[in-house]
């Protein structure tokens, strides 16, 4: 900490001779930075180190809309072409440009890849092998985080429909998330373009949203995660475009019926290898295929930790559930083979056949007597799916 003339702290409005460092380095305003003591720093710093991320942003032109313009992505969203990349596509889907990224306000708290596309803080995380049992304040926080999850997703859910894009479908993820004062845990993770992910037909995750209209027939994935106080809040949903054939309605079906089938084996005591033993069951049962290369995930403060929970049979995963536990379950089902294929654009996961894939989430909570669905449909969330309302 630098000595500064005297000024009042940021946290307490006590007179404060003291300032940031890293506000110094950055030469942001002093009056913001400044504070009385090395303790009142510290207990700022949770929400203080955002004004780094910030001014960083800024610095990288993040503040306002790239000039890049409507470009098709390469590289994991760190690359632009005005030309569609080749590639050998496997179904009759094709990438379409992005537009620019979208503008986060100034007052919105960041997590730490806002500015430089890199979660630091998660890759260096003891959680990425330790499972985390949580006290009540994050719980607590995370209820509220995938509560604004679920409003957002359900956002999405009205505005689906034949003739929008899935950039629109991002533009209003994008706009509600701020709105609720939470940030699209998407965006600039490991460089990802965008506030959602949407993941149309062969698609099975990962879509980035972009100006291909939607048609009739089709079924989309929307694919939502909330950054709120400090915790995020992870949910998708298949939706239905128009008039959908039967076969799809199935699929869909199905993979809503894998999730709740493995959300209702989920207690302390279970292990987490038994959730793809139930998805694969019932998958198999209507000649369906379970993706083997992605799968659900510990969350809490991270958005990705321990622990990796497939979904698929005769899986290796280690250990049991226990009470505190915060995770994913994301099955994601295809109409043909399991395998998978990757775009040009390296996020794009599609159906190595080109067939028809389709996926469900939600957070979960591990109870002393079994499960709290964190990210559980609302009585106002949209009556989009046939089977509930029979």
């Amino acid at each position: 900490m630098a000595d500064v003339a005297t000024l009042s702290c940021a946290r307490c409005s006590k007179p404060a001779n003291l300032q940031c460092p890293k506000c110094v380095e950055l030469k942001l305003p002093r009056e913001a930075a400044a504070f009385c003591t090395q303790d009142c720093f510290k207990a700022s710093w949770s929400s203080h180190k955002s004004v780094h991320l910030k001014a960083k942003q800024a610095d990288l032109g993040m503040g306002t809309s790239d000039s890049e313009g409507w470009l098709y992505c390469l590289k994991k969203g760190q690359s632009r072409t005005p030309k569609i990349p080749y590639f050998d596509w496997t179904g009759t889907l094709r990438p379409y440009p992005i537009s620019s990224r979208r503008m986060v306000p100034a007052h919105i708290v960041l997590p730490d890849w806002a500015a430089d596309g890199i979660p630091t803080i998660e890759l260096n995380s003891d959680l990425q092998r330790v499972v985390e049992i949580k006290t009540p304040d994050p719980i607590e926080r995370m209820r509220e985080t995938c509560l604004i999850a679920r409003k957002v997703l359900d956002a999405a859910a009205h505005v689906v429909r034949p003739g929008i894009t899935t950039d629109e479908i991002d533009r209003v993820v994008h706009d509600v998330t701020i709105a609720a004062g939470g940030y699209p845990s998407p965006l600039n993770y490991h460089f990802f373009p965008k506030s959602c992910c949407t993941s149309v037909n062969e698609v099975i995750c990962h879509g980035i949203p972009d100006a291909r209209i939607l048609e009739d027939g089709d079924i989309v994935n929307v694919d939502v995660t909330v950054y709120y106080k400090g915790v995020h809040g992870d949910l998708n949903e298949t939706y239905f475009v128009g008039n959908v054939d039967e076969e799809s309605r199935r699929l869909v079906q199905c993979t809503y019926e894998c999730l709740e089938k493995a959300i209702s084996i989920v207690k302390p005591g279970m292990r987490f290898r038994e959730v793809g033993e139930v998805v694969n069951r019932h998958a198999s049962m209507s000649g369906l295929s379970v993706v083997k290369s992605i799968c659900g995930h510990g969350i809490g403060e991270l958005f990705h930790c321990a622990p990796n929970i497939p979904h698929y049979a005769r899986n290796k995963a280690v250990g049991v559930m226990k009470a505190g536990q915060t995770f994913t379950i994301e099955p994601m089902i295809n109409a043909g083979v399991w395998r998978d294929r990757m775009w040009p654009d390296g996020w794009t996961v599609v159906t190595a056949d080109g067939q028809r894939s389709a996926q469900f989430e939600h957070t979960l909570l591990v109870t002393e007597t079994g499960v709290e669905v964190l990210t559980a449909r609302l009585p106002s969330s949209p009556k989009v799916f046939p089977w509930l309302d029979a």
